[in-house]
Parts: structure tokens; C-alpha cells; sequence
């Protein structure tokens, strides 16, 4: 045990221990430094490259670094929220100059604002936190089964009722001053009854009605349980939109080069970030609008934010993105506007595939 301890302060008299935790020549820390929550390091303590400014030049390792609950919290909301400098940069440009952000972006300015993908993946969390709380959307599945029941046990009550009403009219004679009444009764219950059974809500579809087939295994089962329960496929079908909002970049990557295919200095990078910005935009858009609808705004405003913002703000991306003339923006415009009809189809027909399984 003695020539463990023997061994121990050779090394640390020799600086190996002062080595192998990053500190360069200045050796451990002093008392004094940790309890004043910071170090004072001449090398690294990432990698244990000298440092010559601010940030190690090898592994970029911020050179002075805090030990202390101020400097939890800050990376804390760092990391949960993002909210630096770049970020009130970066918004303001997407919504009044969207081409200029983009092809600063696209030139090199990658420091001064938020990522497409970065910014993109925000916008997608916010839209999916705020509706959770503003309770925007469609049910839950619990809900849903709730509801179900409910109606189940309506129905039953109904039927019974309609037996005892047609008990009842049989038991009377033709002449009977309460038959029409009672036949009045026995039409308002079978009407209710038939309405309920035609509520999607059920979950076992209409009664009777002939299901059609195409003879394909996986499509037959969705569009089976899209008979038996849409708006619980409905509710699949908004959580997948979630997930895979993504495949809107891809599935979009190829309508936005068929409009610049013949100018070679547009490269598929290019077009990457145009999308990846402008989805990032329009899904802020929706989030906007949709607490609007909820809070009960105007009509005509909220109609005016959907129809009209997104198509001056994609005129705009396009013309400062590509640097484009009014007229080849315009046109560009047009073919985009229909191309995003086309797109939409198939993320929709894509997400529907997915929510099968």
C-alpha cells in the first residue's frame, strides 16, 4: 500500500495527473478556483491543445469554462430553447426577406443564422406543442372510444324505446285517437336510430353496406379500417404528418429543380435549402393561424394569412433566392403553385401508406 501512495505523489509531483485531466503546465486547479466556479486553464480540457484564444483551435472547446449553477441554466436554455442572437436574425429575414436568407445562407453565412434543417425541426416541435396545448386538432383515440360507447349506449336505449313503441301500436285498434301520435313517436326514434348507426365514430362502419376490394392485401386492410373508424385514422394520420414531415424536403427536391434544370450554377444544394426555409416558414404560418382561428379572430384575417401570405412569400424567395426578373419569378411562381398541390397529394397518400402499419 505504501509503494501505491509512494507512486501516486511521484506522479502527481511530476505532473502526469495534471496531464491526464487537460491542464496543460498550470497543474490542477486550486482551491480557490473551484470554489469561484471557473478554471484557469492554459491548455484544453477537451482535447489538451495550448490555447491561444478563445476557443481551441483543434477541437473548438470553448476556453474558459464556468463551474457554476449560472452556467447550467444557460446552456440549459441553450439547448432546450436556442434562442441566441442568430435566431431574432434569422426569423425576421424568413418572413420579410426570405431569398436574401437563403442565398446569404446558400453563400457562406452559416454562423450568422439559424440552419434550414435547424430551424425546420423547431418549427415542426413548436406546431406540435402548441396544438397539444391549445387542444388544436383532432381527438385522441381514448376520446374517440369514449365517444364510441356513448353512442353504443344511446343506441340501445333507442331500441328499446322502439320496440316498446311498436308494442305499443300493435296492441291499439285502427281507431285509437293516440295511434298517430304514437306512430309520430315510433318515426322520430327509427330516425335517430338510423343516424347513429351512420356515425363513423362506431368503429364497425354501416351496417350492410358492401365493402369493395382490390384485391390488395394492405390496401383492402387501410381502406377496411378507414371504413370502420376514420376519424381514429384521421387522428393516425395527423400524428404521422408529425414524424414524417421530413419527406416534404425530398419529395419537393425534384418539382424545384425541373424549374432550373437548364441553369447549371443551381445545384441540388441550392434547392435543399430553398425548401427546407420555405416549409420552415409556412409551417410558423400555420401555427399562427391556427391559434388565430382558436382564439377567434376575424375570418377574413385568417383567410387573408392562408391565401394570400404564402404565395407573395415563396414570389419573393424565388426572385432574391435565384436572382430572378419579375417575369421568370412569376412564372416560376405558377408551375410551383401546382407543383405544391401535387406534393401535398402525395406526402398525404405517402403518410396514409404509413399509418397502415
Amino acid at each position: 500500500m505504501s509503494e501505491f501512495g509512494d507512486a501516486f505523489g511521484t506522479a502527481v509531483e511530476g505532473g502526469l495527473f495534471a496531464k491526464a485531466v487537460g491542464r496543460g503546465s498550470k497543474g490542477l486547479p486550486e482551491a480557490a478556483e473551484l470554489q469561484a466556479g471557473h478554471f484557469d486553464e492554459g491548455a484544453c480540457l477537451n482535447c489538451g491543445t495550448a490555447l491561444t484564444g478563445n476557443y481551441c483551435h483543434a477541437c473548438g472547446q470553448k476556453a474558459h469554462l464556468h463551474r457554476t449553477l449560472g452556467a447550467f441554466l444557460h446552456d440549459l436554455l441553450h439547448g432546450a430553447l436556442h434562442f441566441e442572437g442568430k435566431t431574432w436574425k434569422t426569423l425576421p429575414k424568413l418572413a420579410l426577406k426570405p431569398g436574401e436568407l437563403t442565398r446569404r445562407y446558400i453563400e457562406g453565412e452559416r454562423a450568422a443564422f439559424v440552419s434550414p434543417m435547424g430551424l425546420f425541426l423547431f418549427s415542426v416541435f413548436l406546431m406540435f406543442a402548441v396544438f397539444q396545448i391549445a387542444g388544436i386538432g383532432l381527438s385522441t383515440p381514448a376520446q374517440f372510444g369514449s365517444a364510441s360507447r356513448d353512442i353504443t349506449h344511446a343506441i340501445e336505449n333507442l331500441e328499446r324505446e322502439r320496440a316498446d313503441l311498436r308494442a305499443e301500436l300493435s296492441a291499439m285498434e285502427p281507431n285509437d285517437p293516440e295511434r298517430s301520435e304514437t306512430q309520430a313517436d315510433l318515426a322520430r326514434v327509427e330516425e335517430q336510430v338510423t343516424t347513429l348507426n351512420s356515425l363513423p365514430v362506431m368503429g364497425a362502419g354501416a351496417k350492410g353496406q358492401t365493402q369493395w376490394k382490390s384485391g390488395i392485401g394492405w390496401f383492402d386492410k387501410t381502406i377496411k379500417k378507414w371504413n370502420d373508424n376514420p376519424n381514429l385514422m384521421l387522428y393516425k394520420l395527423q400524428s404521422n404528418s408529425y414524424k414524417f414531415s421530413w419527406l416534404l424536403i425530398p419529395l419537393s427536391l425534384p418539382f424545384v429543380w425541373l424549374l432550373f434544370f437548364w441553369k447549371r450554377r443551381f445545384r441540388a444544394y441550392d434547392h435543399a435549402i430553398f425548401v427546407t426555409y420555405s416549409i420552415a416558414f409556412m409551417s410558423l404560418l400555420f401555427i399562427v393561424i391556427s391559434i388565430l382561428v382558436k382564439v377567434g379572430a376575424p375570418e377574413w384575417l385568417s383567410a387573408g394569412l392562408a391565401f394570400i401570405v404564402p404565395p407573395i412569400h415563396i414570389y419573393k424567395q424565388l426572385r432574391h433566392a435565384y436572382d430572378l426578373n419579375r417575369f421568370s419569378a412569376y412564372w416560376r411562381l405558377a408551375l410551383l403553385l401546382i407543383f405544391i398541390t401535387i406534393i401535398a397529394s402525395l406526402f398525404i397518400q405517402l403518410v396514409f401508406f404509413l399509418g397502415a402499419f
